[in-house]
């Protein structure tokens, strides 16, 4: 099938280089592109959710910042 499509020059460069020095056609190597990207995709949705475990309590304790892992290490070191 024939269709137009609007592809950053950049990115067109690219691809005819890779085109080039492959032996592939410009075609070719977006096909590709475009398949690898689907089979990724579904790949995805079979993926099932993780589940990670958790532990019972009242939450996150008031002040405890989970981005400073040095402050949880003393904060955890304290309830030893």
């Amino acid at each position: 099938m024939r269709t137009t499509v609007n592809i950053d020059d950049r990115l067109l460069a690219e691809t005819k280089l890779l085109a080039a020095g492959t032996g592939k056609t410009v075609t070719a190597i977006i096909e590709d592109a475009l398949r690898e990207r689907l089979a990724r995709q579904q790949l995805v949705k079979r993926t099932a959710p993780v589940r990670l475990p958790t532990s019972g309590g009242d939450g996150l304790q008031p002040g405890v910042d989970l981005d400073d892992s040095a402050a949880l290490r003393d904060l955890m070191d304290a309830s030893s």
